[in-house]
């Protein structure tokens, strides 16, 4: 064989190379074009996804009244606690001195209104003889009301005195476990303003909730008693149960999205869970169990024109009974072997009205292309329920093309739903 032979042979090699990649199959292999997937019988799942903070039910900020050194600590973190149990000491001496003060102020006082009841019944015996006037006695009867008042005041100021004696001992308002402390025995406290925290007690932690932030978009399918599981990142493997309760009306904005609180309440027997963790929070919206499920690339999947005709989309295309739309141009052609139609079946004219109803494309005995109408359900967002009379367990549906956009012509990924008003398949 001479070169001029050579070169023959390799210029139809590859036209036989060029051939099978426009046509995206053999003559032997069909379905080579494509990518396809099982139809499945199983459970599918409808979820909306959400993050949120583990949190105890109920939490006391245990805080000072009085302003002074911290002079003891009895419990520290983690420590079990009872209501009425003593847990800190505010040095007690300045209080201490405050209230042997004002002690001093009631003692002044009592004194006072001694000696200005003394005076007011002598004058009051001088003006009964007409010797005192009557100016003079009410002077005498107003400093004996002055000194009653006084020694009431004083009264008030020992008892607050001994008020803030008694703050200086800390005591447990609840029940519950220590999470934090936040001073240090020698520290000293300021209460001008605001009670400064001490500790932080959590009720019980053998009942916690999440507090998960949901988008506008979603919060309508969330209500009251509706199942949630949740993860956590210390136990990635592990799924925790819990339930929705209570969807709090106050919105949040934040970065110009709003966002709405639910409250998700959970048991932690195991003391596994923690106050703080961040939790991936699914709310269980919709479920169906023992259905027919497809990989939502077949939903999706559209063959590109180019497809249609290397797989026979002849002039005798079905069409959905009662729809006037015809194949498009170039699908009613005769096929690249020149033989063979690509069946179009269900109907496609209520699929293009309703919201669920779609079609998914399989490959016939023949090696056809065939279009079925379904009807989609629940998605858990990578499989998705459907229901036709076509679709059994185990047939194959297309998901993708194994020929890039270049070859064919078209992406043979277009949308799952026509863009307007029903079309036979390949209509753009």
């Amino acid at each position: 064989m001479n070169k001029k032979h050579y070169v023959i042979a390799a210029s139809a090699l590859a036209a036989v190379i060029a051939a099978y990649f426009l046509f995206g199959r053999g003559s032997t292999d069909e379905s080579s074009a494509f990518r396809l997937a099982p139809v499945e019988r199983g459970d599918v799942e409808a979820l909306v996804s959400a993050t949120g903070t583990l949190s105890a039910v109920t939490t006391v900020q245990v805080g000072t009244q009085v302003s002074g050194r911290v002079d003891a600590l009895m419990v520290d973190f983690n420590d079990t606690v009872k209501k009425g149990q003593l847990i800190a000491r505010i040095d007690p001496t300045l209080q201490q001195q405050t209230v042997r003060d004002a002690e001093a102020g009631v003692e002044r006082s009592q004194a006072e209104l001694d000696q200005s009841q003394r005076e007011y019944e002598r004058n009051k015996q001088l003006f009964d003889r007409k010797v005192l006037t009557e100016i003079d006695f009410n002077t005498a009867k107003y400093g004996l009301e002055v000194a009653k008042a006084n020694l009431k005041s004083a009264k008030v100021t020992l008892e607050r005195a001994r008020q803030n004696l008694e703050y200086t001992s800390i005591f447990a308002p609840i029940d519950g476990v220590v999470v934090e402390r936040d001073v240090d025995v020698g520290q000293t406290v300021a209460a001008s303003l605001s009670a400064p925290q001490l500790f932080l007690i959590a009720n019980d932690l053998k009942h916690m909730q999440i507090l998960a932030s949901v988008d506008e978009s979603d919060i309508g399918q969330i209500k009251d008693g509706q199942t949630v599981r949740f993860a956590v990142q210390a136990y990635p493997t592990e799924k925790f149960p819990g339930a929705v309760q209570q969807v709090r009306l106050q919105s949040k904005v934040q970065e110009n999205v709003v966002n709405y609180t639910v409250v998700v309440s959970l048991d932690n027997l195991a003391g596994k869970l923690l106050p703080g963790m961040t939790a991936t929070v699914e709310f269980l919206t919709g479920s169906a169990r023992g259905v027919l499920i497809v990989p939502n690339a077949a939903l999706r999947f559209r063959p590109s024109r180019d497809q249609l005709v290397a797989l026979g989309a002849g002039r005798n295309a079905e069409r959905p009974a009662g729809s006037d739309a015809r194949p498009p141009n170039g699908a009613g052609a005769t096929g690249a072997n020149g033989t063979g139609t690509a069946r179009w079946t269900g109907n496609q004219g209520a699929g293009a009205g309703a919201r669920n109803s779609t079609a998914v494309w399989v490959l016939d005995d023949a090696g056809k292309l065939e279009r079925i109408h379904v009807t989609a359900g629940i998605t858990d967002g990578q499989r998705t329920q459907i229901e036709s009379p076509k679709l059994k367990e185990g047939m194959q549906v297309i998901i993708g093309s194994t020929q890039s956009s270049a070859t064919t012509g078209a992406s043979p990924f277009q949308s799952a739903q026509p863009q307007s008003g029903p079309r036979p398949p390949g209509a753009f």
